[in-house]
């Protein structure tokens, strides 16, 4: 009988010390989960770009012929940029102004600058990127049309949703 009631005593110790152990381990995941939720708070949150915000802002100086004009920002590393470049390509001989900027180095810079072709202008190197930190661009592509006054009229991401300009009557 000595040993059953030793037994009892030993099962209800181990319970209380199992007990205690839950208590502390969920006292431990609540404080976490409030550190969780601290950290959470402190993160950027990320939203996606939108050219638009360009729309209306002065465009800075750009080289080459003045007035109205159709600008393309391109990125050697930027896949859709490649994808883009023919379509842009395409539109750019139907403006009387257009300017292609490509900004990186490498065979796929490159391989950029041949699909936009010879017959549109180019800036490359650094003057391309004081250009793109000039406009402040924040994704790749980006198509702009810019009036003669140097205001953004139009600001997208596929060249297909630029609105073709109407000519003065």
């Amino acid at each position: 009988m000595t040993i059953l009631i030793a037994a009892v005593v030993l099962v209800g110790l181990l319970c209380v010390f199992d007990l205690l152990l839950t208590f502390a381990v969920l006292r431990r995941l609540r404080e976490h989960s409030a550190e969780l939720g601290r950290l959470t708070m402190q993160q950027p949150t990320y939203r996606m770009y939108d050219p638009q915000v360009l729309v209306g802002t002065t465009a800075p100086e750009l080289p080459g012929a003045s007035g109205a004009r159709l600008v393309a920002f391109f990125d050697a590393n930027c896949d859709s940029c490649h994808d883009h470049a023919p379509e842009f390509a395409g539109m750019a001989r139907s403006y009387e102004n257009a300017l292609a900027i490509v900004s990186g180095k490498g065979l796929a810079a490159e391989e950029l600058v041949t699909v936009v072709g010879p017959d549109t202008p180019l800036v490359r190197g650094e003057e391309a990127q004081a250009l793109i930190d000039a406009v402040g661009l924040k994704a790749f592509p980006t198509f702009l049309f810019i009036e003669a006054d140097g205001t953004i009229a139009q600001a997208v991401t596929e060249p297909g949703a630029l609105a073709r300009p109407v000519p003065a009557a």
